[in-house]
């Protein structure tokens, strides 16, 4: 795939959570993390996913558009008129997605141009001018499609889009250092220092997600860059391990530092591609993140003074 295109899951609008004012988040698939408590299982993959919810379908009794124009004969019915799907006759045409009536059966990723994209961000530019927001890329990982991602981001530079990227920060450094060159912002996130437990969380080393983070502070002093920790029950959620990540972010008046606090709004999709949830049931014990909010509030008071 050439640098020119690349697989989106998600174009969502009128965000204001991920940069400065009203922004448009183009969501990238693939990420070489596994959080246990990911929130975007769709985005893992970079390949486009099949998934099925079984609350909107019409059942079998009402409608076998998918059954009917499978043209491997993966899909039949089951029980309670729902269907069921044969993976080894399965070969991803998706197909039946094109014909659900109901869009129970949805497809996760689809392969976009830059130019296709940018058409797309354009449209709210009239909200960007009013509140100083742009496009915002996430994913899963944009640094998963580095290429891609790049070429968005100097493209919304050409069309006086503001830009922003939310990233893991697992990546190789160039590709991250290029992408840099055309943002605005910056959000980088550390999920927990001590190397095993991140392992343990995420599936991989900390370690050249820190040496980056501490690569792109030292070449661009001048750029806002926002730190984010997800306060993850039986994970980080104490004082002890957030104050081991504030302790590590360099003290520069252009960095700040946010508390997420963890939820489980992507759980059902887990069941719509046919995964578990490893954070069934879990839940932040009441006052975590009041306390935790303390430590936040300092870093960012000591960011903000510093020389």
């Amino acid at each position: 795939m050439s640098a020119n295109e690349g697989i989106v899951f998600n174009i969502q609008n009128f965000s204001v959570h991920d940069g400065t004012g009203i922004r448009t988040i183009v969501f990238l698939k693939g990420c070489p993390l596994r959080c246990a408590w990911c929130s975007n299982p769709e985005s893992q993959m970079r390949k486009p996913q099949l998934g099925f919810n079984p609350m909107k379908c019409l059942t079998t009794d009402k409608c076998t558009r998918c059954i009917d124009n499978c043209p491997q004969g993966a899909i039949s019915p089951a029980e309670g008129g729902l269907i069921a799907m044969d993976p080894e006759k399965c070969v991803r045409c998706h197909t039946c997605a094109e014909h659900c009536a109901a869009n129970a059966l949805n497809v996760y990723g689809k392969t976009m141009t830059v130019k296709e994209v940018i058409r797309e961000v354009e449209k709210e530019a009239a909200f960007y001018a009013r509140s100083g927001g742009g496009m915002t890329l996430s994913g899963g990982e944009a640094m998963s499609q580095p290429k891609f991602a790049v070429a968005l981001l100097k493209e919304a530079k050409r069309h006086r889009i503001k830009t922003a990227m939310e990233t893991c920060s697992y990546a190789h450094y160039d590709d991250l250092k290029a992408a840099c060159e055309y943002l605005d912002e910056v959000i980088m996130d550390i999920k927990a220092i001590d190397d095993g437990k991140h392992k343990q969380g995420t599936g991989v080393s900390n370690q050249r997600i820190l040496e980056n983070i501490k690569c792109v502070v030292a070449e661009f002093p001048n750029k806002p860059i926002l730190i984010r920790t997800p306060v993850i029950p039986g994970f980080n959620d104490t004082e002890e391990e957030i104050r081991g990540i504030v302790d590590f972010i360099p003290v520069q008046s252009n960095i700040r530092y946010e508390l997420l606090p963890y939820h489980r709004m992507g759980q059902p999709k887990y069941s719509y591609l046919g995964m578990e949830y490893p954070y069934e049931g879990k839940a932040l014990d009441k006052g975590v993140m009041e306390r935790l909010r303390v430590l936040e509030r300092e870093a960012n008071e000591r960011f903000k003074n510093a020389q």
